[in-house]
């Protein structure tokens, strides 16, 4: 099983405008943590998984909630 949560639109966005505030404020590291928060695209995953293999996508610390509701909980091992 993967780590995060599915989010609405609403929730991304709240998110991604607190990531632009502390991009502004210059705490760079802080909103990129914050970022990996958001649930990345069940395309964007897969692609990441070929290429970079699953364990570092999984140890890279973002949401995959969306792909483990698209592809299933045992996505990253198939």
């Amino acid at each position: 099983m993967t780590t995060g949560q599915l989010m609405t639109f609403d929730e991304k966005l709240a998110i991604d405008m607190r990531c632009h505030d502390l991009r502004e404020a210059g705490k760079m590291d802080e909103a990129m943590e914050l970022a990996k928060t958001i649930p990345l695209s069940p395309a964007l995953c897969a692609l990441y998984k070929k290429r970079l293999g699953a364990q570092a996508l999984l140890k890279s610390g973002w949401n995959l909630a969306e792909a483990e509701a698209k592809f299933g909980p045992d996505w990253l091992n198939r």
